[in-house]
Order: C-alpha cells, then structure tokens, then sequence
C-alpha cells in the first residue's frame, strides 16, 4: 500500500456537496475526567455515507519517507485534559515506506503506553452515519499519546479530528514519531473522537 492523499471527512463532504445534520454537542465538562474513545477512522461513500472504525492515516518524514498507521483506543484524561493518565487502551499496525510509497519491509503493531494531552475542540458531527458511537458523543480535537512499536523503538502519536464548524487551525490525521524520526508532514486523513460518558 502506498502513502496516499486521503481527505478528511469535513473536506470530502463539503467537496461533494453533502451535509446535513445529525447531532450537535456541548462540550464535555472538565470538572471531571473525560473518557474519550480515538479512531483512525473510515468512510464509505454509501449511500448513505458512512464513519467507521479501520482505517488508515499516513504522515512523512522531512525526507519524504512515510509511515501508515491503523489504529483505535481509549484513554481517560485528567479534568483540564492536561497531564498524564495510566488509563489507556489500544494500538494499531504500522507500515514504512521509501520517498515513492513504497514499502521498506518494516512493519507490524503499536501499543498505546500513555496520554500526554488530550485537548477537545469545537465542532458538530454532520454529513455521514456515525457506525462507531451515537453522533451525539462525536467530538474534535486533539491528542497526543505515548506508544511502543513491536520492534522496540519508542514514539508519539498525535490524532487530530476536525469536524464540522471547527476552526480551520485544526489539522485532520495523524503525526508520529519514531525513535528519532519525525513524521511531522501529515497527508489527510480521517480520524474521529467520540465520549464514552
């Protein structure tokens, strides 16, 4: 599989003309800690269109050399969404590939090991079926975790989630680092939040 454009799901939306409303919200109360649900996400095209679970994001190096990521898990972040919390689940696989999106050979799984930040941002779910979680629970924003590749090497994942009306500073995909390599050049992608309660 090579390194690819993919579009985030606000901007395919709007390219093809279609939204409509499927449920707002407020944003989660930080006087208690926020139990949050991360996906790199996916999106057939229906109809109806639809968000689901297993899909796959990819972010290059200064080089241009690329990593693909799959992914889901959950965390529980600390009222304020600052600091650090041991109550985090999930992983994924991860892929390397050369300058032209080709595989390099180097392949396999990720661990989530912890939450640096977790930082909700504005926006309201619209344009699709939600097949993860109800709608309503959907949410942007922004978080960094801590993981551990199958090969030993250590990193950080950041998964950023655009929605609807949220503000355009907002990336849609992944970054990550491995050892000392920076993906930092992230290609759009498609990713999603969604509160547990």
């Amino acid at each position: 599989m090579k390194v690819g454009i993919r579009l985030g799901l606000s901007a395919f939306l709007a390219s093809v003309g279609v939204f409509w409303f499927l449920g707002a919200h407020s944003p989660v109360a930080y006087a208690q800690a926020a139990h949050i649900r991360w996906d790199i996400a996916s999106f057939s095209p229906g109809p109806p269109p639809s968000l689901g679970a297993g899909g796959a994001d990819s972010a290059r190096a200064e080089d241009n050399t690329g990593i693909t990521l799959t992914g889901s898990g959950t965390f529980v972040a600390p009222a304020g969404g600052a600091g650090t919390s041991s109550a985090v689940t999930g992983g994924g696989t991860w892929e390397t590939f050369d300058k032209m999106g080709i595989p390099t050979g180097d392949s396999g799984t990720y661990q989530v090991t912890g939450l640096a930040r977790w930082d909700e941002a504005p926006g309201t779910f619209t344009g699709a079926e939600d097949t993860i979680a109800p709608a309503g629970t959907a949410r942007a924003g922004l978080v960094v975790l801590r993981i551990r590749y199958s090969d030993g090497e250590e990193g950080v994942l950041t998964v950023s989630c655009a929605i609807f009306e949220s503000p355009p500073t907002i990336l849609e995909g992944i970054t990550a680092t491995k050892g000392y390599v920076d993906y930092w050049n992230r290609i759009p992608g498609l990713t999603i939040f969604h509160t547990l309660r």
